[in-house]
Parts: structure tokens; C-alpha cells; sequence
């Protein structure tokens, strides 16, 4: 899952169908693409894709899962047709038939992978659950096929390690909503080729993306920046430094945010917080921006996740 909000972030043929070691070494122009996971992460993608000219299958374990991605797409579709085509129904309509005609969905990944140009994995954040997808579907796809990860906490060499083709393995994290935000983070590993990467630029801004590139450490670029400072504003209200109202309006008025960090815990959801600490604290125990915090451990055990459970650091009605 994207860790981020829309307010806190504003700012030809398909590939060669040469197999063997030397696809690997092809620039791939992607214009298949499968997604793993219907939830709103993966269906945005889809959307997405599907918008741009992109063939996409989009996968889950039941026909009821991909059945409410599907309705969500067609929802979010319309959404973006009346502002588009906003003096041309007739055009919106034909944009919302045409890309939803672009779109399959499927329960059986290993029977779609076998013809497409890029997976992107959009599932749990489960190291053991990513890798066993990984693992199993590197059996079935092509050998030119370059797989990606949405993940926004988990390092991409753990995931690229559990397949054969850890050169055609990258990250690609896309932002919630995906329709809306701009930013994709392109992960390159230190096995992902140079054609692999560039193929991921090349396809985030057919995606209408802005893409930049990150290595692969923890949180790539924007959660390894926006954790630690949620982090710290826990820390401040601990030690009694300031309430939590003043400090989210310090930093709204102060430093022009659309939201405080209390706020943006409590909508992120503060158990998604505390999952990525976690994650990143097992990695380098010993790194400051990374200790857990009592607080906020509190709160998740409580089950007061924020807006979700209609309490977190506020209480919602």
C-alpha cells in the first residue's frame, strides 16, 4: 500500500518475443501488463494503464474480489470522464468503454503471465506471501517479462531473490489514489539491468506519471523522509514538548502542510505506521528513526488504528 495522501503530496508491438538470455538484454516496450491484487492500490493501476493504451489483466483469488475492483474502476472512470469530457459526454462514455474493454479479469495468475509484458504485485505487505507469488510465477512467465513490486516498506532484493530474474526485477510505487497522484518511485536493485530500469521510466510516463528513481533502501524516497518525522511528532507529544493539536497546526501553518502529522496517522491508518517501523527497525535496530514508539504501540494494541476504527490519536463520529 501507497503510504502517502493525495494533500500531503501535490506537486508500437509489445516486447521482442526473443526468449533466452539475450530478451534480458532488450529494452522492452511494455504494452501487456498484468496486476496482481484488486484491492484499491491494484485496481488503480489498472485503471490507469488500462487508460493509457495498456492491455491489462488484473488478478485476485475471487470472482467477488475482482468483481468490486471491477465496479470501482467503472466508478472511478466516470469520475474522471465528467471532468475530462466535460463538454463531451458522448467522448466520456466511449473513454469509459474503451478502457474498460481494455481490462480482463482473471482468478488463475499462471495461465496470463505466460504472454505479458510486465506483473506488477499489489498484494499484502507479507515478505513470505510476495516472495511465494514471486517464486511461483517466475515458473510460468516469459523469459523477457520483468516483474515489479508495489510495496511501499519491503526491500525489492528480498522479492527479487525469491525468482531467477532478479535482472528484469524492479520496484514500481505508485501513490493513493493511484488516478490522482502524480509520483511513481522506480526502484532499481543493485541486479536490475539498465533496460530493465529504463524500460519502468519509460512505462510510468506512458502512464502519465512523473517517475523518480531510488535505490533500494528502506522506504525508498518519500516514506523514509515522511515516517521519521511522523515518528518524531509522536516523540514531541510523549516528552510533553507540545500538545498534538498545536503541533499539527504548527506544522499546516508553519510549514504549509494540508495536514498535520497526527492527522495524516489517523487517516494512513496507525497500524500501517507501525508495520513499517516495525519492518524497518528489524533491519537496523540500531538507527534512531527507526525505534518504536510507546505511544503509538499503545494505540494499535487498542485497536485504535484512526479513522478506520473511528479513533486513533482523535476520536471521528
Amino acid at each position: 500500500m501507497a503510504f502517502v495522501t493525495r494533500q500531503f503530496v501535490r506537486s508500437m508491438a509489445s516486447s521482442s518475443s526473443t526468449t533466452g538470455p539475450a530478451a534480458s538484454a532488450k529494452k522492452i516496450l511494455i504494452k501487456h501488463v498484468t496486476v496482481i491484487g484488486g484491492g484499491l492500490m491494484g485496481a488503480g493501476i489498472t485503471q490507469v494503464a488500462a487508460s493509457t493504451g495498456h492491455t491489462v489483466v488484473l488478478v485476485d483469488q475471487t470472482d467477488e474480489i475482482l468483481a468490486k475492483s471491477k465496479k470501482g474502476i467503472e466508478e472511478s472512470l466516470r469520475r474522471v470522464a465528467k471532468k475530462k469530457f466535460a463538454e463531451n459526454p458522448q467522448a466520456g462514455d466511449e473513454f469509459i468503454k474503451k478502457t474498460m474493454g481494455s481490462i480482463t479479469l482473471s482468478t488463475d495468475a499462471n495461465s496470463v503471465v505466460h504472454s505479458t509484458d510486465l506483473v506488477i504485485e499489489a498484494i499484502v505487505e507479507n515478505l513470505e506471501l510476495k516472495n511465494e507469488l514471486f517464486q511461483r510465477l517466475d515458473k510460468f512467465a516469459a523469459e523477457h517479462t520483468i516483474f515489479a513490486s508495489n510495496t511501499s516498506s519491503l526491500q525489492i532484493t528480498d522479492l527479487a531473490n525469491s525468482t531467477t530474474r532478479q535482472d528484469r526485477f524492479g520496484g514500481l510505487h505508485f501513490f493513493n489514489p493511484v488516478p490522482v497522484m502524480k509520483l511513481v518511485e522506480v526502484i532499481k536493485t543493485p541486479m536490475t539491468s539498465q533496460k530493465t530500469y529504463e524500460s519502468l521510466m519509460d512505462f510510468s510516463k506512458a502512464l502519465g506519471k512523473s517517475p523518480v528513481s531510488c535505490k533500494d533502501s528502506p522506504g525508498f524516497i518519500v516514506n523514509r523522509l515522511l515516517v521519521p518525522y511522523l515518528m518524531e511528532a509522536i516523540r514531541m507529544h510523549e516528552r510533553g514538548d507540545a500538545s498534538k493539536e498545536d503541533i499539527d497546526v504548527a506544522m499546516k501553518l508553519g510549514a504549509g502542510y494540508p495536514m498535520g502529522p497526527f492527522e495524516l496517522l489517523d487517516y494512513v491508518g496507525l497500524e500501517t505506521t507501525k508495520f513499517i517501523v516495525d519492518g524497518w527497525h528489524k533491519m537496523d535496530s540500531k538507527n534512531p528513526l527507526f525505534q518504536p514508539v510507546q505511544e503509538l504501540n499503545k494505540l494499535v494494541e487498542e485497536k485504535k488504528f484512526g479513522r478506520k476504527t473511528g479513533e486513533g490519536f482523535y476520536k471521528y463520529k
